[in-house]
């Protein structure tokens, strides 16, 4: 489902800043395969997943998604493969829509646009259906403007947005991290019964290493732009923190130093 091949990504070449934000990194994803995405700071995480959805051209290298080779593709024309979920939960909605106004947008990406109503009212009682699954009351605030929700119900909207249209491939970037740890919960909760659901390929990056342990099929370690360590099936699932830590250290040649993960255990 997705394929990347010596992908290389230095920001600010030639200059004082310059940055190697990822140095040749291979990765491949079997359609369903959800796979969790750890490092410290700086590892290339979420550059990794720019790269993937075209926020930035890469310098080396190639990305395949579904088949296609989408190296070259703009961002607009990646998105009808790709849904993401950002850490912010202000970036994923448009906060002076109402809800249905913004699953509508979503539900439209990647579709020919015409003129006519709107919402037609099929359309509008699948909205509801879809917002009932995510218990939150939501399905009888279709109206209410997406910014006078909470952090945690406009991030589950999101959710909702990326995975309406079933896309090839999900993007979780940190996606609870900006929330309380009762509605991150609610929050993974809903992303493992949708993946599960939809059989969706996703990549999530996670600061949370009992997370990234407990879910998904596989799990990839980052650090210093490549992947360091790479587990699936049984042996993941037999991992703890501490094999983790001690997995790190003995690939990167040094300890683990990033306060939210250490926190995290």
């Amino acid at each position: 489902m997705l394929t990347l091949t010596n992908v290389t990504k230095t920001f600010n070449a030639g200059t004082v800043n310059e940055k190697k934000a990822l140095t040749g990194v291979n990765l491949h994803l079997e359609p369903g395969d959800f796979v969790t995405v750890i490092g410290g700071n700086g590892a290339g995480k979420s550059t990794m997943l720019n790269m993937i959805s075209g926020v930035y051209d890469i310098d080396e290298g190639q990305i395949t998604l579904d088949g296609e080779n989408i190296t070259n593709r703009p961002e607009y024309i990646r998105a009808k493969l790709i849904g993401r979920v950002f850490q912010d939960p202000m970036k994923g909605t448009a906060a002076d829509m109402n809800i249905e106004e913004n699953l509508a947008m979503a539900y439209r990406r990647g579709k020919v646009r015409g003129l006519g109503w709107g919402i037609h009212g099929s359309e509008r009682e699948m909205y509801v259906e879809t917002l009932k699954g995510l218990d939150l009351g939501l399905e009888s605030r279709l109206k209410s403007k997406v910014g006078l929700l909470s952090g945690g119900q406009r991030q589950a909207v999101t959710l909702l947005m990326a995975t309406i249209q079933r896309p090839a491939l999900l993007l979780l970037d940190e996606h609870t991290a900006a929330l309380d740890p009762r509605t991150a919960a609610k929050v993974l909760e809903l992303t493992e019964k949708i993946v599960e659901r939809d059989k969706l390929t996703t990549l999530m990056v996670t600061h949370n290493m009992n997370d990234a342990i407990r879910l998904g099929n596989r799990l990839i370690m980052m650090n210093d732009g490549n992947i360091i360590f790479e587990v699936g099936g049984e042996e993941k699932k037999k991992l703890t923190v501490a094999d983790l830590l001690k997995k790190f250290e003995m690939a990167s040649g040094s300890a683990l130093a990033n306060d939210r993960m250490l926190l995290s255990k």
